[in-house]
């Protein structure tokens, strides 16, 4: 039988390179698989469902599904990340501690963008800060249209103008954004991180609260599901090989340009344990049902789903092998 040919598109990980590659395959599947920026791959998927299957923000997803846009997930993650280090400041304007942000002007890449919430939601819950009294300035338009819950008072950045000029030139305290803002790559001594030893930070996090962020999902066009069901187990396959494969590489520390690799892992493992992308549902259930609750508190989605309703039933089966 003849390979299905489907495209796929995603960023250009480690943990892809042998699916992408073609070392990984997905059984039944012949892949194009076209890599390329978040924003540029999301707002394809979202206003054009361009890509029959492609990593996609989690929260976006969040959105288009409550939207009932035609895509389904399955339970694998490629893309985690803690968020501390992305919160910015601005360094005379009295913001010393999280709370602070308290009543301040924070601008944001877009609500729906899974950086921002995540850090919304984290610094509500665990620092002290209430959202409802924040002035939250948007940069981008949302690539899924919603309305947002009516205590957020969101404003609009004017064309022309941008979150990290708005932050030099006074016209915000803060900044919650998914990438290294052009300020703090320069040093400018005008900025700095609200968690200034962010590695702490986020480590501490992960040890109190349990929780590695989820960035993005993988979701396949439904009506390939529909005719094809299984695909979706096909292609967890890959993405799983593709990890392992991965991981494989790194063991040798002749494969990585880093002075102390071996020692980075350890560390790494010591915290985050084997395996810190797990594809499947209850090793992430967790950071799911956080995700899903501060996605309804603040607006995103107008029905809150058990975390089982995201995936396509068939990809979450543990499927059967004789001993």
């Amino acid at each position: 039988m003849a390979a299905l040919k489907l495209s796929l598109a995603c960023g250009a990980y480690d943990l892809l390179v042998p699916l992408i590659e073609g070392k990984a395959p997905a059984p039944g599947i012949e892949f194009n698989v076209l890599t390329m920026a978040s924003p540029e791959r999301h707002g394809r998927m979202l206003r054009h469902r361009e890509f029959d299957v492609c990593e996609l923000s989690l929260v976006a997803y969040l959105v288009a599904r409550d939207n009932a846009k035609a895509f389904t997930a399955i339970p694998v993650f490629p893309h985690r990340r803690f968020r501390h280090g992305y919160v910015v400041k601005r360094t005379d304007c009295g913001v010393e501690q999280p709370a602070d942000l308290n009543g301040k002007r924070v601008g944001l890449d877009t609500l729906q963008n899974s950086a921002g919430l995540w850090m919304r939601g984290i610094l509500q819950d665990h620092y002290g800060v209430d959202l409802k009294t924040i002035e939250w300035w948007c940069q981008e338009e949302e690539d899924v249209p919603f309305q947002p819950a009516a205590w957020m008072r969101v404003r609009r950045v004017a064309k022309g103008k941008d979150i990290d000029r708005m932050l030099l030139e006074g016209e915000l305290e803060a900044a919650i954004y998914p990438e290294t803002l052009p300020s703090v790559r320069a040093r400018s001594p005008k900025v700095g991180l609200l968690f200034p030893d962010t590695k702490k930070a986020e480590s501490d996090y992960y040890r109190r609260i349990g929780i590695f962020p989820i960035m993005h999902a993988v979701v396949i066009r439904d009506e390939i599901l529909k005719e094809h069901p299984w695909v979706a187990i096909s292609t967890v396959r890959a993405f799983q090989k593709a990890k392992d494969l991965c991981y494989e590489r790194m063991r040798d520390p002749r494969n990585l340009a880093l002075a102390w690799a071996r020692e980075a892992i350890e560390e790494q493992q010591a915290i985050l344990g084997k395996d810190p992308w797990p594809y499947n549902l209850e090793d992430n259930r967790k950071a799911l049902e956080a995700v899903v609750r501060y996605a309804f508190d603040q607006g995103m989605i107008r029905t809150k789903p058990e975390v089982e309703e995201l995936f396509f039933p068939p990809s979450l089966q543990e499927v059967q092998r004789y001993l």
